[in-house]
C-alpha cells in the first residue's frame, strides 16, 4: 500500500459538541487522539468538559491513568506493550475513521485489559485501530478511564458526593459512550450501532456495563474476549470505610477530603502497603466493581438484567490463557504419543490421567495429549456458566474458543492476549504471529476469519460470514462453540465434561505451583 500522510489546517477536521478537533490523515484514514470526553475530581463522578476556544489539537495521545506501581517491561514477545505518560487527567479517547461523512459506519469501542486496576487504551501495540477502520469500513474508538483506587474505591460511607466512587471508572466509560452517542456521527459513525469489544478486564467491563442501568441505550452489542474470569475479578463486597480510615492514618490525614488532594504516589504507596493485610482477612480493598444502587453485580451471582437481555454477545477465550505464558517444560516434538502419555501419567498419577485423557482426546482430537497441561480452566469454567445463563435470555449469544498455536518456542498453544492481533487485523504488529520460515498463510487465513467475524457481528449482531462454517447461536443446554484454529469448526458442549474434571485433577497442582512463585502472569 502506498503510504500517505497529511497534517494541515484543513486535514481531519471534525466538529464535536465541545468544539472542533483536528487530527491527521494517514493512508486513507482520519485519526484523532486524546480527545477529552469528560473531566473528574478524584473519587467523584465525571463531569462535562467546557467548550474550548479554537481548534483542539487531536494529533497526540492523551494521558493514561496512573498505575499503582511502575510496570517492569517483560514478556514483550508474548504481549508487545507501549508505555505512555500518566496523569489523573486521563478521560480521553481516540478515533480512527475511514471518512468524516454521513455514511453511518458501524462503531467499535475498545475497552482495554488490565483488570480494573491497570492498562490503557494504547498499552498493547495491537490495540491500534487503523487496520480495523480501513479494512472493515468501520469507526474504531479506544477509551482511557480511571482505574485502581482512582476508579474503584468505595467511600460512600463518607457522604453522598462519594455515593458511587466504588464504580467511578465505570461511570467514566458511560461518559465516553455518551460522547460517542452525541458526536460519532461527525466522524462517519452510526450512534445507533455501537459494538463494545474488550479483552480480559476489557471484557469484564462489558459485563459491568450490562449490569449498570445508566449505560442502557448507549451500545447495541458486545464482544467479551477472555473477560469472564470468575473469582479473579469478582465484585468487591462490604464497605471501604476501614481501609479508607487506615489510609488516612498511614498518611497522617484527618479527612477523606484530604485523600482527594494528597500526592498520588504517596496515596498509591500507602495503599499497596496496607492492601495485603486487608486481603488476607477477606476485607474490602477496592480496585474492582462494587454492587450498589448503580451497579447490579456479577450476573452469574445476581442474574443478567432483563433490560439488556436483547443485547447480542460474542463470548470466548483462548486455549491456554495464563497457563501458556511460560514455556512448557516438555519438548513435545521430541516425544512420541506414547511417551507423552507416559509423561502425563507420571505428572497426574494413573487415576488422574485415566480420568482426563479420554475426555481430552474427545474434546481436542487434533491436539497432542501434553497440551492438556496447558489447557485453561480458570476462564473457561465460569465462561461456560456465563454463556448458559446468557443464552437462556435470547437467541443471539455466540461462543468461540481461539485455539491457533503461535510459533513461539517452536509452537505454543495461544495465551492470554495472543488473539488480540487477529481481532484488530494487526498480525504485523505482533512478532509472535510469524513463523521462522516466513510461511504465515495459515495465520493470515485465521486472521481474516476472525476479523470478518468481528466485523459481521458489529454490522448485524451475528458473526457468521462466508469464511467460516455455519455458526449457530447458543441455546439452553447447547453451547455451540466455534473452535478457531487451522480448521475452524463448531463443537457442541465439547468440553463440558472435560473442564470440571480438569478442575478436580489439575487445579490443585497449579495452585501449588503458583504458591511456589513459579507462575508468571501478565496482562
Amino acid at each position: 500500500m502506498k503510504q500517505t500522510f497529511r497534517w494541515d489546517s484543513a486535514a481531519a477536521l471534525a466538529e464535536t459538541d465541545k468544539g472542533p478537533v483536528r487530527g491527521y490523515e494517514q493512508n486513507g484514514l482520519s485519526i484523532f487522539k486524546g480527545i477529552p470526553y469528560a473531566k473528574a475530581k478524584r473519587f467523584h463522578a465525571p463531569e462535562p468538559v467546557e467548550k474550548w476556544d479554537g481548534v483542539f489539537d487531536a494529533a497526540s495521545y492523551g494521558f493514561v491513568c496512573p498505575l499503582l506501581a511502575n510496570d517492569r517491561p517483560n514478556g514483550e514477545l508474548y504481549v508487545p506493550h507501549r508505555y505512555w505518560p500518566m496523569d489523573e487527567d486521563c478521560l480521553n479517547l481516540n478515533v480512527w475513521t475511514p471518512g468524516l461523512d454521513d455514511r453511518k459506519c458501524p462503531v467499535l469501542v475498545w475497552l482495554h485489559g488490565g483488570g480494573f486496576e491497570a492498562g490503557s487504551s494504547i498499552e498493547q501495540a495491537a490495540y491500534d485501530g487503523a487496520n480495523m477502520a480501513r479494512l472493515g469500513d468501520a469507526v474504531v474508538v479506544s477509551v482511557n478511564h480511571r482505574l485502581n483506587i482512582l476508579g474503584y474505591f468505595d467511600l460512600s460511607d463518607f457522604g453522598e458526593e462519594y455515593a458511587n466512587s466504588a464504580n467511578a471508572g465505570t461511570d467514566d466509560l458511560i461518559a465516553a459512550l455518551q460522547w460517542v452517542h452525541n458526536n460519532i456521527s461527525a466522524f462517519g459513525g452510526d450512534p445507533e450501532n455501537v459494538t463494545l469489544f474488550g479483552q480480559s478486564g476489557g471484557g469484564a467491563k462489558i459485563t459491568t456495563l450490562l449490569q449498570t442501568p445508566a449505560a442502557d441505550g448507549l451500545y447495541a452489542k458486545g464482544i467479551n474476549m477472555s473477560g469472564v474470569i470468575g473469582r479473579l475479578l469478582a465484585d468487591e463486597k462490604g464497605s471501604g470505610r476501614e481501609i479508607a480510615e487506615a489510609l488516612m492514618a498511614e498518611l497522617g490525614l484527618s479527612s477523606v477530603r484530604e485523600l482527594e488532594t494528597v500526592d498520588y504516589r504517596l496515596l498509591a504507596r500507602a495503599y499497596l502497603k496496607l492492601r495485603p493485610a486487608f486481603q488476607a482477612e477477606g476485607k474490602y480493598v477496592g480496585c474492582k466493581p462494587h454492587p450498589n444502587a448503580f451497579y447490579a453485580g456479577d450476573p452469574c451471582v445476581t442474574g443478567f438484567r432483563k433490560e439488556t437481555a436483547h443485547i447480542p454477545l460474542m463470548v470466548g477465550s483462548v486455549f491456554g490463557e495464563f497457563n501458556t505464558f511460560s514455556p512448557s517444560p516438555w519438548d513435545k516434538a521430541a516425544l512420541s504419543p506414547a511417551q507423552q502419555e507416559k509423561t502425563l501419567r507420571e505428572v497426574l498419577g494413573a487415576e488422574g490421567a485415566g480420568a482426563l485423557l479420554p475426555l481430552f482426546r474427545e474434546a481436542w482430537p487434533e491436539r497432542d495429549v501434553l497440551d492438556l497441561m496447558q489447557l485453561d480452566f480458570i476462564f473457561r469454567s465460569p465462561e461456560i456458566e456465563y454463556i448458559a445463563k446468557r443464552s437462556a435470555l435470547n437467541e443471539s449469544t455466540f461462543s468461540y474458543l481461539f485455539s491457533l498455536d503461535q510459533p513461539l518456542n517452536g509452537s505454543t498453544p495461544p495465551w492470554h492476549c495472543s488473539d488480540i492481533p487477529y481481532v484488530f487485523h494487526n498480525m504485523d504488529l505482533a512478532e509472535h504471529t510469524h513463523r521462522p520460515d516466513g510461511d504465515n498463510a495459515i495465520a493470515e487465513r485465521v486472521q481474516e476469519q476472525v476479523f470478518q467475524s468481528v466485523l459481521a457481528f458489529a454490522r448485524t449482531g451475528n458473526p457468521s460470514n462466508p469464511l467460516l462454517p455455519a455458526w449457530p447461536a447458543c441455546r439452553p443446554g447447547c453451547e455451540n462453540t466455534m473452535v478457531i484454529g487451522e480448521n475452524c469448526e463448531v463443537r457442541k458442549n465439547f468440553d463440558h465434561a472435560l473442564i470440571p474434571a480438569v478442575l478436580r485433577v489439575i487445579a490443585p497442582l497449579l495452585a501449588r505451583k503458583m504458591a511456589g512463585g513459579d507462575a508468571a502472569i501478565q496482562h
